[in-house]
């Protein structure tokens, strides 16, 4: 079962893409440090298995927590209906939840970024490991940033695959455009990763697999 992630959060089955879709796989070797909003030492590294590549991040106080980031590319700036990825969480923070100051820890994050002129939109998707599924925080709204934080999964199992949807327009107008279904979506960005424990200064590991752009055939090019 693959979780549709729009604004809220509904259950949808495998194989129900429409047909024209075209998936594009992003290479997990293309994900970097984001050097702005990380710490000095990078604790992720990339798993290369017969089942698909990974990326385990495996966090380990007193260390600054570190963000990765993968850019999409111009070809697919825009006309992207789909985002597909796998996560699955092998310890979680103690005690952490997003939504509780002083606590914002999570084993597994995913990123979807947006850019209009100088101002950055972000979608933070989190598996907590005791906030509550659904709950939205950590509003940010000025002139260069918007974004919101949004909690998908919390606690248990670890060691067990997740494979989330995401369809990024319907996401991006539900919260930054109070869901008007014609509101202009502005260029896709990236997608990004994170795995941390600094703020509640405890053992953190995940890893992240599977992450697939869909655009439909017609609009998409080699």
């Amino acid at each position: 079962m693959i979780g549709l992630l729009a604004g809220v959060l509904a259950s949808l089955a495998a194989g129900t893409l429409p047909p024209d879709l075209r998936p594009f796989p992003l290479d997990v070797h293309r994900f970097t440090v984001l050097e702005r909003d990380s710490g000095p030492t990078n604790y992720y590294r990339v798993v290369e298995g017969p089942q698909g590549d990974l990326i385990r991040g495996r966090y380990e106080p007193p260390l600054e927590s570190v963000t990765l980031l993968a850019d999409v590319g111009d070809e697919f700036r825009t006309g992207v209906e789909r985002i597909r990825f796998r996560w699955r969480v092998w310890v979680l923070p103690i005690d952490g939840n997003e939504c509780v100051d002083g606590r914002g820890d999570g084993a597994a994050n995913f990123y979807v970024v947006w850019k209009r002129g100088l101002r950055w939109y972000s979608i933070k998707l989190v598996w907590s490991s005791e906030g509550a599924v659904g709950a939205t925080c950590n509003r940010t709204r000025n002139p260069f940033v918007a974004s919101d934080s949004i909690i998908v999964h919390s606690g248990p199992p670890t060691g067990v695959w997740q494979e989330e949807e995401i369809d990024p327009d319907a996401l991006f107008r539900a919260h930054f455009e109070g869901g008007n279904p014609n509101a202009e979506v502005p260029e896709l960005q990236g997608v990004g990763i994170m795995t941390d424990g600094d703020q509640t200064r405890t053992s953190s590991m995940a890893d992240f697999a599977g992450i697939v752009l869909y655009k439909r055939q017609r609009l998409a090019s080699r």
